[in-house]
């Protein structure tokens, strides 16, 4: 199961500790979801979700603050006996001293940031989401050709990290070369990114490792994209029949979700960046409304209707 430190989410939120003498080495967040414990603070306990990322507000701070001293010593002991990872103060609110007493004698860590309480919740549980994702390696190539996600996959050696350096070249963006790690964020989407070890490198067959970034620019790279569309490359084969139209579309599937997918034969001559540029910019066009094969079904269509039309009228 993915889990994330508790060390990371605070470098990322940039959280200010409010109990630096609790070590939060190895603790960590195994998933996305957050908790407002507002009904914990007014005294139900039953359905609490104590392992997840505690975030106290505006409300449950003020409700906090209305209690009285036997209330407080009755209610915070039993909150902070539950094995929460950490609990997040918004507005840069602070806790009173008997609350940072027994969240130190719980060792509970507890944190502040500057943000509204809506703000943080948010961006934390969007990047949670993206971190703890279902995550898997898959052999290939994502470059963001048009705003559209293209995964170029296929047998080593076959073109796919050439095909890539040319869509750079061309004005596009690469993610990732070689290993790209999808993670389904959403039932939806499911999105690429790059190793770190690898990040924004490409090997090239005979030249070796090149640094897209240092030779073309911050602006011919990116570190995440949605995956789009799938490109998978093969050899030539004479005898195998390729669709030509385009009528019914062909996919594959990462994670349970179903993602476009062109099958692309390759010989000599062909210029593979040429048809991933065609192929994104068909996709979306397709996703707007228009459908090239379609449109050409319908005319041929209206073609034979009208010459069956003007045989019956002779």
């Amino acid at each position: 199961m993915p889990s994330i430190s508790l060390a990371k989410i605070v470098e990322k939120m940039k959280l200010e500790s409010l109990t630096p003498e609790i070590d939060i080495k190895g603790i960590k967040i195994k998933q996305p979801d957050i908790n407002r414990p507002a009904l914990q603070i007014a005294g139900f306990f039953e359905h609490y979700e104590a392992t997840r990322l505690q975030i106290i507000g505006f409300v449950e701070y003020k409700y906090m603050m209305s209690l009285t001293e036997e209330r407080k010593e009755e209610i915070y002991t039993k909150l902070l006996s539950y094995p929460i990872p950490c609990i997040v103060f918004c507005r840069e609110l602070e806790p009173d001293e008997l609350f940072l007493k027994k969240a130190i004698e719980n060792n509970v860590p507890l944190f502040k940031t500057k943000k509204t309480t809506s703000a943080f919740m948010a961006e934390i549980i969007r990047w949670l989401n993206v971190k703890l994702a279902p995550c898997i390696s898959v052999h290939g190539v994502l470059v963001d050709v048009y705003g559209e996600g293209v995964l170029i996959v296929g047998e080593s050696g076959i073109g796919k990290s050439e095909a890539a350096l040319e869509l750079v070249k061309r004005g596009h963006r690469l993610v990732t070369d070689d290993v790209v790690e999808i993670r389904k964020v959403s039932d939806d989407t499911i999105i690429g990114t790059a190793p770190d070890i690898t990040k924004h490198f490409i090997e090239i067959r005979g030249v070796g490792i090149v640094d897209v970034k240092t030779l073309y620019g911050v602006s011919s790279v990116r570190d995440t994209q949605n995956i789009d569309l799938v490109i998978k490359l093969a050899d030539w084969n004479k005898d195998t029949e390729y669709d030509r139209l385009g009528l019914e579309e062909e996919y594959t599937e990462y994670l349970g979700k179903k993602v476009v997918c062109h099958n692309i034969p390759i010989r000599p001559g062909r210029n593979l960046a040429v048809i991933c540029e065609s192929a994104a910019v068909n996709h979306r066009q397709k996703k707007m409304g228009y459908n090239a094969a379609q449109e050409l079904y319908q005319r041929v269509q209206n073609s034979l209707a009208k010459k069956r039309e003007d045989e019956d009228d002779e």
